[in-house]
């Protein structure tokens, strides 16, 4: 009986390439992020870099696709691979395409504020912030009250200087990079707060001011605004942000004690008198 010998058959090409490529576009993407988080290089490098990373990530697809053909005609090996890279592609792309998808849906607008008569204005942080991108732009207020009908004021039921505290407290919960806080005082009769907060995934940096005045009743109302520092949409972040905040501060509030809810300075106890010592 003659033995055949056996022929190790070799991978599909393409599923092993769309493998490597699908790596590749993971690493550069990662990268893309580690230059944003970091600060090493400018925000147009990063962008770019991970725009890339997607371009990569679509070509790994396309190569996937070739080799479910490639294999179904000759049966080679390399069907694990090709699937692999196909999920693999298709992951770093769907983050992208949803944020697409919301940019069909909302405004296309990147500064939400609660006042657009008056709204809260960045000191510190307008050094910070690309030129042009400090004033709360006009033609945005009709686009957010579309858009974004929720984004309202907050009233609390405490002073001023408890509800500035109160907002603060609920701020370095965040964890935001608080760059100014002005307390009310003298003749300051507003609290502002400017920070800087991150996107989750890429870590972009957006500017936030939140602006506590007291009202003639007593209680205070609370402004913020949210401005992203790059680019033309901000995909609905800086509203999310902004209405979170709010709930936030407002949850917090209802645990301020009793104690903390008046400005009347606390009367001091008044003094035990002597008793004198009987005349002899």
């Amino acid at each position: 009986m003659l033995r055949r010998p056996f022929v190790d058959e070799p991978m599909s090409p393409l599923a092993i390439w769309s493998a490597r490529l699908a790596w590749f576009a993971l690493a550069v993407a990662a990268l893309s992020v580690i230059i944003v988080r970091s600060g090493l290089l400018e925000i147009g490098p990063a962008i770019a870099t991970f725009g890339a990373a997607l371009a990569f990530a679509a070509g790994a697809i396309l190569l996937a696709l070739a080799s479910f053909v490639a294999i179904w005609r000759n049966g080679s090996p390399g069907l694990g691979r090709a699937l692999g890279a196909l999920l693999l592609g298709t992951a770093l792309l769907a983050y992208p395409a949803f944020l697409g998808l919301r940019a069909y849906k909302l405004p296309e607008i990147n500064d939400v504020t609660t006042d657009f008569a008056s709204p809260p204005r960045f000191d510190v942080l307008s050094r910070l912030r690309p030129p042009g991108k400090i004033d709360y732009p006009a033609r945005f207020a009709e686009l957010q009250r579309k858009g974004y009908p929720d984004v309202a004021p907050l009233q609390v039921e405490l002073p001023l200087r408890t509800a500035y505290d109160t907002a603060l407290k609920v701020i370095n919960k965040r964890k935001w990079l608080v760059v100014d806080a002005r307390p009310p005082a003298g003749a300051r009769r507003d609290g502002v707060i400017e920070a800087v907060a991150r996107t989750t995934i890429m870590g972009f940096r957006d500017d936030v001011v939140v602006r506590v005045m007291a009202l003639r009743d007593g209680t205070s109302r609370v402004d913020v605004r949210s401005a992203s520092r790059y680019g033309s949409h901000d995909f609905g972040a800086n509203a999310r942000r902004v209405t979170a905040l709010l709930a936030d501060i407002d949850d917090e509030a209802g645990n301020v004690p009793d104690s903390a809810r008046t400005d009347e300075p606390p009367q001091p106890k008044a003094a035990p008198q002597r008793r004198q010592a009987p005349k002899r």
